[in-house]
This record gives C-alpha cells, structure tokens and sequence, in this order.
C-alpha cells in the first residue's frame, strides 16, 4: 500500500511540476487557471454545516469565488453570494483577507474566509 501511494506521490510531482495540466481532487490545472475546491480540505461550519467553496486563479490573482452547495439559509447566504463574493475577483490571492465580510451574515462570511485561507494554504503548499 504504501508503494503505491509513493508511486502515485511521485507521478502527481513529475505531472505538476512539468508544467502540465492536472487534477488531485482538490485542485486542478489547466493551462495556467488553477481551480480549487474546498469542500475535503476546510471543515469551516455556519450554523447548518460547512460552507465549501471553488476558488479560481490566474497569475496569483483571484479570478472567481464560487459557493458550492451547502445548508445554511438560503436568504441570509444569498448575501455573501451577493455582496462578498464578487469583492475577491481581481485580487492578489495572498491579500484574501482583505475583503470584508457581510453584515447581517458574519459567520457565513467567516465560513468563507476560513475556506479561502485552506484553499491559499493547499495552493500555495
């Protein structure tokens, strides 16, 4: 077992570092747009359960922050869709915690920040 997660260690490294496109579950590659998707590496939870997000970059910027499916209440999450969410496009991916959260919607909007800083974590590992 444990040769075959070396080996597949050392095909994911050889694959990433050549520059060429890829997917581990987690995050994918294509061209230089990097997408990653937090739902197994942040456990960052609202009052429902956790708030997952797919955060794309390019160039060291954000490009898109995409809620994923979650619980928490659709009218009160609508507004850190709304209002938080589009504020992350165009910015530098290490200045994520720039962005305001959202009034009337502070532990969704915390949720989220938390899910940024694993998405920076795991991108920039």
């Amino acid at each position: 077992m444990k040769k075959i997660l070396l080996i597949a260690l050392v095909a994911f490294l050889s694959t990433a570092c050549s520059g060429k496109d890829f997917d581990d579950g987690v995050m994918t590659k294509k061209g230089k747009v990097y997408t990653i998707n937090t739902e197994t590496i942040c456990n960052a939870k609202g009052y429902h359960g956790t708030t997952p997000i797919k955060v794309t970059i390019k160039k060291d910027k954000i490009m898109n922050v995409e809620a994923l499916p979650n619980r928490e209440t659709p009218r009160v999450f609508e507004s850190v869709k709304q209002y938080m969410l589009p504020k992350f496009r165009d910015v530098k991916f290490k200045d994520y915690a720039t962005v305001d959260c959202v009034s009337g919607a502070t532990i969704s909007s915390k949720c989220v920040r938390e899910n940024m800083k694993a998405a920076y974590d795991y991108y920039t590992s």
